[in-house]
């Protein structure tokens, strides 16, 4: 099944490299191309893509308002692409509450060389937030039956320590609709990892620290984990716990690890800190990153939680630890505060 995608940028360059670019997998076709807001609501009602990427800033309509209507009108995956700018990750938050689904960022230089690490990036998102209505798996992990794990009878309260929350794409609002949902006198430190890149975690730590009762802060190297504070990791590094002090630790990384920040490498790293007192939660994600980690902390006496499929943007990251037996509890996203609450 082919999947449909209308592209929509105001600048003639990025129309053509992007047409050339997704218009060279087998399975896309690119049919329309709109050069602003207006043009891509009329455009998406005439075409009825399957996928709409989309830039944010236009003449005579901006990206997000354009979202905002297509939303509304005739809903669509939205792809956006954004800057790399403060700014750029503010404007691509608002259009992630606005109904888009995930974004890529806008890099000049990759698009002029067609880089090919952008070009399967961007096959690899399209089909993703295409499986709706597209019959194609972009999984390479081979089916397998899950296994159920035996339920804990062992109550969290007073055992839990540490909370770690991992997700991809569609993270941001998942894990916006839990922070907001916990109350000011919840007493365990949070740490999230978020598939996102600089500049984006920044102005995602200040917009839900805005928004929640809890207070959020971008991570830093020696943070110390107090309760009720939500520290997300930041984009572009590792985020780790110094096992001496159990302080937040900030490294670099390197290219060897696919994601920065990983959710392996910050769950695997609490497991050996905090061992039977970690709970983890994976969210909506792409891939299987934090099922290795999600391993770890099994094998130390801990509890990983997974968000359900039916909530889910993308199931691929609780899907992972589902399938491998590893997950205690599946939770639909609308109940995972109220039920953090009960249990903690």
């Amino acid at each position: 099944m082919v999947i449909k995608v209308l592209i929509v940028d105001d600048s003639n360059f990025f129309q053509q490299r992007l047409k050339e670019m997704i218009g060279s997998h087998p399975q896309l076709q690119v049919v329309g191309i709109a050069a602003n807001g207006r043009e891509a609501i009329e455009k998406a009602k005439q075409l009825k893509p399957d996928v709409i990427t989309m830039d944010y800033e236009m003449p005579m309509m901006d990206g997000v308002s354009a979202v905002k209507f297509i939303m509304q009108d005739c809903p669509t995956p939205i792809l956006m692409f954004s800057s790399l700018t403060y700014e750029g990750a503010r404007t691509t938050l608002d259009a992630l509450d606005a109904g888009a689904v995930d974004f890529l960022p806008k890099n000049f230089s990759e698009v002029s060389r067609n880089s090919e690490a952008l070009k399967a990036k961007l096959h690899q998102k399209i089909i993703a937030i295409a499986k709706p209505k597209a019959d194609i798996s972009i999984r390479s992990v081979t089916p397998a039956k899950i296994v159920e794990p035996k339920p804990s009878a062992e109550p969290l309260k007073d055992r839990i320590k540490l909370i770690l929350i991992g997700a991809s794409t569609g993270g941001p609002l998942a894990i916006s609709e839990v922070i907001k949902g916990l109350p000011k006198n919840f007493t365990v430190p949070i740490i999230l990892v978020l598939h996102m890149p600089e500049n984006f975690t920044r102005a995602y730590a200040d917009r839900l620290d805005k928004q929640s009762s809890l207070s959020v802060r971008e991570a830093e190297s020696g943070d110390i984990l107090k309760p009720g504070v939500v520290y997300l990791a930041p984009g572009g590094r590792q985020l780790m716990l110094d096992p001496s002090l159990k302080t937040i630790q900030v490294i670099a990384g390197d290219d060897r690890v696919n994601y920065r920040p990983c959710v392996d490498i910050s769950f695997a790293s609490a497991a050996k800190c905090f061992g039977h007192q970690v709970l983890a939660i994976v969210l909506t994600g792409m891939g299987s990153d934090g099922k290795e980690g999600a391993r770890l902390i099994k094998s130390r006496a801990g509890t990983v939680w997974t968000q359900d499929e039916a909530s889910c943007i993308i199931y691929g990251m609780p899907q992972a630890i589902v399938r491998e037996g590893l997950s205690d509890r599946t939770v639909k996203l609308s109940e995972l505060s109220g039920l953090l609450v009960k249990e903690l």
